[in-house]
């Protein structure tokens, strides 16, 4: 594979289009042939099955020539496959069938094996160890995230004010956008405003309001800063100083998020019931009582998820304090703190197994919860 793309990258730019397109067309094909052909039932089918088995990497092996050790690999996989679809050929009670069915999981079985289960097991006990990881420690790791004046302390507090502010705005103010937006006459053009900022990475988003925020002397280039001027205030540092430098972060998060919170707030209040809407108002409700009688039950299930998933983003948050403040001026969240702690010289990589444990911990209530909602609501 990396003999293919090496020689791609030598041919020029408009020859490599369609060779990566019938590459691309040539991996669908094989996609859709293990997906819709194989699992067929048939003498038949059988027989293809075993073909392409055994012959696929009896082909790739004469075409590029593989060295002994991946020859092996492959004998291997030859003889593992035609045992499976032999097994599928000679049964009759559909026992074939489900081997066949776990052949065709098992790759995808190993990668999650591979790139999840091994990685959560590896970082659960990484958090019980130390920074160097030749031996165990016990709850340092966590005595350090909790100690007062460490980094680890810091990025746990305004994480938790993060999960607090954020998620009750966002709903909040995307519930008033779905309300109001829908009454207007300019409907769809007033959302596809509200919802553009969604649709900009979290970096993209921080880097505007990084220049937004600017704090400068002479000349002043921050929007913010200026138009303090222009009322004749003094310009503001306004990501140097904390906590107010958290307030200007977690805006960002609010203003990318609330899109996201009213495209969804909005569908779930054309689904109520008119009937209800309409009965309500016959017994002599007012605007406000029917809102939050009728309306907001209705919708409860959606406000709970939207709000979840905006407290997901909030505990897991990075891209906005890497691109603005870069974790200085105690602006740092468990997120941020736990790259760092590895990243740094030397790594400290019992600190950021301890603060990614912490963050599973975090949000496994918001996923039982979310669960949990999810049942009751179809069961209603």
């Amino acid at each position: 594979m990396s003999a293919f793309f090496s020689w791609l990258a030598g041919l020029p730019p408009l020859a490599q289009i369609p060779i990566v397109i019938v590459a691309f067309g040539i991996v669908m094909v094989l996609v859709v042939f293990f997906i819709e052909v194989a699992p067929r039932s048939g003498r038949g089918y059988s027989i293809m099955r075993l073909c392409v088995a055994i012959g696929v990497p009896l082909a790739v092996l004469l075409v590029l020539g593989i060295e002994a050790g991946a020859f092996w690999v492959l004998i291997i996989a030859a003889i593992l496959g035609g045992g499976l679809f032999w097994l599928d050929f000679r049964a009759r009670s559909g026992s074939g069938y489900v081997l066949q069915l776990f052949a065709f999981l098992s790759p995808a079985l190993l990668l999650l094996v591979i790139g999840l289960v091994y990685p959560a097991v590896q970082t659960f006990v990484n958090a019980f160890r130390s920074n160097d990881g030749t031996h165990f420690v016990g709850l340092d790791n966590f005595v350090w995230v909790f100690s007062g004046g460490s980094t680890g302390l810091i990025a746990f507090i305004n994480t938790i004010v993060w999960v607090i502010i954020a998620p009750v705005f966002a709903t909040g103010i995307g519930l008033l956008y779905a309300v109001f937006v829908d009454r207007s006459r300019g409907e769809k053009v007033l959302k596809v405003f509200i919802f553009m900022p969604v649709a900009i990475s979290l970096v993209g988003a921080s880097i505007i309001f990084k220049f937004f925020f600017d704090y400068t002397q002479d000349p002043q280039i921050g929007l913010l800063n200026q138009v303090v001027e222009w009322f004749g205030g003094t310009p503001v540092a306004w990501l140097q100083n904390y906590p107010l430098n958290m307030v200007m972060l977690i805006i960002i998060l609010i203003w990318t998020q609330t899109g996201f919170a009213m495209v969804l707030l909005s569908s779930a209040i054309k689904g109520v019931p008119t009937e209800q809407v309409e009965a309500a108002e016959l017994d002599g409700t007012n605007a406000w009582q029917r809102f939050w009688n009728v309306t907001v039950p209705g919708i409860r299930p959606t406000i709970i998820v939207v709000w979840i998933t905006i407290s997901i983003v909030s505990l897991k948050v990075y891209d906005i304090i890497a691109a603005t403040t870069g974790g200085q001026n105690d602006s740092t969240v468990l997120g941020y703190e736990m790259v760092k702690q590895f990243e740094i010289l030397p790594p400290q990589a019992g600190h950021s197994a301890a603060l990614a444990l912490l963050i599973f911990i975090l949000v496994t209530p918001f996923i039982w919860y979310n669960a949990r909602n999810l049942k009751r609501q179809r069961e209603e």
